[in-house]
């Protein structure tokens, strides 16, 4: 089949979308599928990858982002739609690439929508009033439910709002990890003699420097650590528009906060988690998270958002706080206070749970693209 696969919001520099779009593609490829990929950029190109065809479109670059672009000119996206004929459209943008549902309807085009993050959790963390982000991600949930074959989502958290809205077309397919780059080995005594200096403890942030993200909670609870003497240190991997003031912010505490800006090199950042005590990942509004289930690979623990689906991926491989720098402070202590050997042992084995070829076959499912012995049902894909 032609999977032809859009996206926005994806750059050189972003993480776990980019991660999934690319995995998936390579596992759509190795089942004898055909995987297109269509995203925006600053210039266009057209190149085949190892997850298959890349056609990049030039798209606007959406101030205050960092970066990220989108797919604005629809005609040029219907006109190529129609060009490469799709058997299975994927979508993984829930507002500015809605319309390709009604689209897909009307070519009778079997379609998929991606839910890589629920609508009220990004409205919230904006700031919109709970009650008033729950409406309205109702009338974009209705909206979507309709316009899609089936809505695809990583967790039961992330699945709630459809369920809340009686869709009946929603299956859950988790994502994974790459079990053979993230692993406990690559611990690096010379790679925490350098980001260390001297402090008992390493702490690592991998994420987007955006609101949605809730850095700054990472840096108040290293905050709320040192002031109850715990000799601890924090590295922060990614980029993203809040960088600038995260740094003001941490110069302003006298915190020992390394930036590293976004680290291209996978393996490179697989050293680095491999090497902390503990990963935290702060956003209240992740589905899934990735660059937290990359940590648990490598031997990891993970404080997590208890408002985000991670609770549900981590686990008792880590823990979970409430969304102030006290709670996630606290977690962190109860973390460590753990043996080390059994923390590791933990993480490593709950990410083992989970893999790329699993989550490829789910998504499969989700398209009906697998052959009828390999059928299951994406439901059946539990994360308990």
């Amino acid at each position: 089949m032609r999977i032809v696969r859009l996206a926005n919001f994806v750059t050189p520099t972003s993480g776990g979308l980019r991660t999934a779009l690319d995995q998936l593609g390579r596992g759509y490829r190795d089942a004898g599928h055909h995987p297109v990929l269509i995203v925006p950029g600053d210039t266009a190109s057209d190149e085949e990858t190892a997850q298959g065809r890349v056609i990049t479109l030039p798209g606007p670059e959406i101030p205050g982002t960092g970066g990220y672009r989108v797919l604005a000119d629809h005609r040029r996206v219907r006109d190529l739609l129609a060009e490469l004929a799709p058997d299975r459209l994927e979508v993984s943008d829930r507002t500015t690439l809605r319309w390709t549902g009604e689209w897909a309807r009307r070519a009778r085009v079997p379609s998929v929508m991606v839910s890589h993050e629920t609508a009220d959790g990004v409205l919230r963390t904006w700031g919109v009033p709970a009650a008033l982000a729950g409406r309205a991600a109702d009338r974009l949930n209705r909206r979507t439910a309709w316009a899609y074959s089936r809505v695809v989502c990583t967790t039961e958290w992330a699945e709630r709002e459809f369920i809340r809205i009686g869709a009946r077309n929603v299956v859950r397919a988790p994502l994974g990890v790459d079990l053979v780059r993230c692993r406990p080995d690559r611990h690096s005594a010379l790679l925490r003699a350098r980001h260390a200096d001297g402090a008992r403890y390493l702490l690592v942030m991998c994420s987007r420097l955006s609101v949605e993200k809730r850095p700054g909670t990472a840096l108040e609870a290293l905050a709320e650590l040192r002031a109850h003497g715990v000799r601890a240190t924090l590295v922060v991997a990614g980029e993203g528009p809040l960088r600038a003031t995260l740094e003001r912010r941490a110069a302003e505490l006298r915190l020992p906060v390394r930036f590293l800006g976004h680290v291209a090199d996978r393996g490179e950042l697989a050293d680095l988690q491999a090497t902390a005590d503990v990963c935290l990942a702060p956003g209240p509004a992740e589905t899934f998270g990735l660059a937290a289930l990359e940590a648990l690979a490598c031997g990891t623990p993970v404080v997590c958002s208890a408002s985000s689906a991670l609770p549900e991926v981590v686990a008792d491989a880590g823990a979970a706080a409430a969304d102030d720098p006290t709670s996630f402070a606290r977690a962190i202590r109860t973390v460590l206070a753990r043996p080390e050997a059994e923390r590791r042992a933990a993480a490593r084995a709950r990410a083992a749970l989970f893999s790329w070829p699993r989550a490829t076959a789910a998504f499969l499912a989700a398209h009906d693209a697998l052959p009828p012995t390999q059928v299951r049902a994406p439901r059946q894909e539990t994360l308990r």
